[in-house]
C-alpha cells in the first residue's frame, strides 16, 4: 500500500471511531430517558424511574414537586425543551365554601343572633314540622311548604326548627339538618338564586362525609362547573355524587330549610337593577324548580319550604307538578296565636320591669292584657311595641300607657283596608310619639328609606300609609 494510500485508511478509520462515539452517547442518553440506565444514574430516584413513561419515542415524565402533592407532568421533549404541565389537587369543599353564600346559612355569623321562637310559643307548629320530617311513613310526603303574610315568624320558626332538630343529634346518630339557605332581599348573595346549590351542595358534603371524595373529583375533573347553569350544578354537585355512594339506601334522611323564597328578587347574575313583578316571579318559580328537579332524583332529602302565600308560588306550588309530593300548611291556623303573644308580652314586660329595678314586678304592667287584646294575635304588632318602650333612655309605663290608651280615632282608610290595621296604626302612633324638635329629622331619615326601597311588603305599604297621616 502506497504511502498516500496508508495515510487515508488511518483518516477513514479516525472518522468511523468519532461516529461509533456520538452513537454510543445518543444511545446512553435515551436509555437513561427510557428508564433503561437508571440503576447507574444515582441522582434518579425510585419514584422517577416508576413515572418514566415511553411516548412514540419521546419521554413524557412524572415527578413530585418538592413539598407537593400534586404531579408536574413533563411534556415530549422538543429540541431539548419540555413543557412542564402543573395540575393541583384542589380541595372540592373548600373550592365550594369560596364560592358559597355562607351568610343565608341558618347559623352563619351573619345571621347572628338568629331569628327564633320566644320560649313557649309556636309549639304547635314546630312540633308538627319535626313531626313531619321524623315520619317514616310511605304516606309522607317529602316536601312541606309553610306559608303566611309578612309578620307571622316564619323564619323564626325555620330557624327554632333548625335548633331542635340539631339537639337531636346525638340521639339519632346524625345530624338531620342537611343544608339550609335564608334568602334575604337586601344582601347580594342571599336575594340571588346564583349561589343556591353551591350553598346547598357544600353543606351536604359537611353533613354527609362519604361525599367529600367525590365532590373532589368532580371539582377536579371540571373547576367550572360553578360558573355552569344551576340545572347542571344541581347535577354534578348534589345529584351525581350522592347517586355514586354505594351505600346510598343506608345514609339516613336528611333535611333541606328553604326560606323566604319570595325574598330572591334578583337575577342570576346579581344585577343591582330593579326587577319587575314578572322577573322576581320567574326567579322565585325557578328556585321552586329547582327543588321538584332535586327530588324527583329519589334522594335521602326532605324540602322544608316556607314563604309568604303570593299567587305565583301558591299556584305553581298547588300545579300537578308539586301537589302529589308537597304538604300545605298555613301558619295562621296552627296553634293559639293570642295565646302565643300572651307569652312573649308577659316575658318581656317582667324583663323589662326587672331592668327598671321594680320591686313587684308582676303588677307593675296593668295595661298587659289590653296589649294582648290590640295585638289581634299578630307577634310583630306585639313586638314592635315592646322594642318602642324598651328604651333605657325614655320612661317605658308611659310609652306604654300612651299607645294603648291615647291613640288617636281609628281611620277607616285604614282600618278597613288590611288585615293588619292595628300595626298600622301602632306606626303612626310611635311616630307622632316623637318629639317635635326631631320631627324634621324623622321626616327626612324615613323619606330617604322608602325612596331606597326596592320592593315594599305589606307591613312596608302600611307603614308609608302611616307616615302620609302622620306629617
Amino acid at each position: 500500500m502506497s504511502m498516500q494510500g496508508a495515510k487515508k485508511g488511518k483518516a477513514v478509520e479516525a472518522y468511523e471511531r468519532f461516529i461509533q462515539s456520538k452513537r454510543s452517547s445518543i444511545t446512553q442518553a435515551n436509555a437513561v430517558g427510557n428508564g433503561v440506565m437508571d440503576n447507574h444514574n444515582p441522582g434518579v430516584s425510585q419514584q422517577q424511574k416508576q413515572g418514566n413513561l415511553s411516548m412514540r419515542g419521546s419521554t413524557v415524565t412524572v415527578h413530585n414537586q418538592q413539598h407537593s402533592n400534586a404531579p408536574i407532568v413533563n411534556g415530549v421533549v422538543y429540541g431539548n425543551v419540555s413543557n412542564n404541565v402543573h395540575r393541583p389537587n384542589l380541595d372540592g369543599l373548600q373550592v365550594l365554601y369560596q364560592h358559597a353564600a355562607t351568610g343565608a346559612m341558618h347559623d352563619s355569623d351573619e345571621r347572628f343572633p338568629p331569628p327564633l321562637c320566644h320560649p313557649g310559643t309556636r309549639e304547635a307548629v314546630i312540633r308538627r314540622i319535626i313531626g313531619w320530617y321524623l315520619d317514616k311513613s310511605r304516606r309522607k310526603k317529602p316536601i312541606m311548604w309553610v306559608y303566611a303574610p309578612a309578620g307571622y315568624g316564619k323564619t323564626a320558626v325555620a330557624g327554632t326548627v333548625s335548633e331542635k332538630l340539631e339537639a337531636l343529634t346525638v340521639k339519632l346518630g346524625f345530624c338531620p339538618v342537611g343544608a339550609t339557605f335564608f334568602f334575604w332581599r337586601t344582601s347580594q348573595e342571599r336575594n340571588s338564586p346564583a349561589r343556591f346549590i353551591i350553598t346547598l351542595a357544600y353543606q351536604l358534603v359537611r353533613s354527609i362525609p362519604e361525599l367529600k371524595i367525590r365532590i373532589d373529583e368532580v371539582i377536579n375533573t371540571d373547576p367550572m362547573v360553578l360558573k355552569k347553569a344551576l340545572q347542571v350544578q344541581l347535577m354534578k354537585l348534589i345529584v351525581e355524587p350522592l347517586k355514586s355512594l354505594s351505600n346510598l339506601k343506608d345514609i339516613p334522611n336528611r333535611l333541606i330549610i328553604v326560606d323566604g323564597i319570595d325574598e330572591c328578587i334578583n337575577s342570576d347574575r346579581e344585577s343591582r337593577l330593579e326587577k319587575s313583578d314578572e322577573d322576581r316571579e320567574t326567579i322565585q318559580l325557578r328556585v321552586l324548580n329547582l327543588i321538584q328537579h332535586l327530588h324527583s332524583h329519589h334522594l335521602p332529602l326532605s324540602f322544608l319550604i316556607l314563604s309568604r302565600p303570593e299567587a305565583w308560588i301558591r299556584r305553581h306550588l298547588k300545579s300537578r307538578l308539586f301537589c302529589d309530593v308537597m304538604e300545605p300548611l298555613d301558619l295562621y291556623k296552627v296553634g293559639d296565636h293570642m295565646n302565643d303573644v300572651k307569652v312573649f308580652v308577659m316575658a318581656e314586660l317582667r324583663r323589662i320591669a326587672e331592668d327598671l329595678g321594680s320591686e313587684s314586678v308582676d303588677a307593675e304592667w296593668p295595661e298587659e292584657e289590653c296589649l294582648v287584646q290590640k295585638s289581634e294575635g299578630h307577634m310583630i304588632y306585639a313586638a314592635t311595641v315592646i322594642r318602642h318602650i324598651d328604651d333605657p333612655y325614655g320612661n317605658p309605663r308611659k310609652l306604654l300607657r300612651d299607645i294603648m290608651y291615647n291613640s288617636s280615632a281609628t281611620r277607616p282608610d285604614i282600618s278597613d283596608s288590611t288585615p293588619f290595621s292595628s300595626l298600622y296604626e301602632l306606626y303612626r302612633q310611635i311616630m307622632r310619639s316623637c318629639p317635635q324638635r326631631n320631627r324634621l329629622v324623622m321626616i327626612e331619615v324615613i323619606e330617604d328609606v322608602m325612596a331606597f326601597q326596592e320592593e315594599r311588603t305589606f307591613v312596608d305599604e302600611g307603614f308609608e300609609k302611616a307616615f302620609l297621616c302622620s306629617r
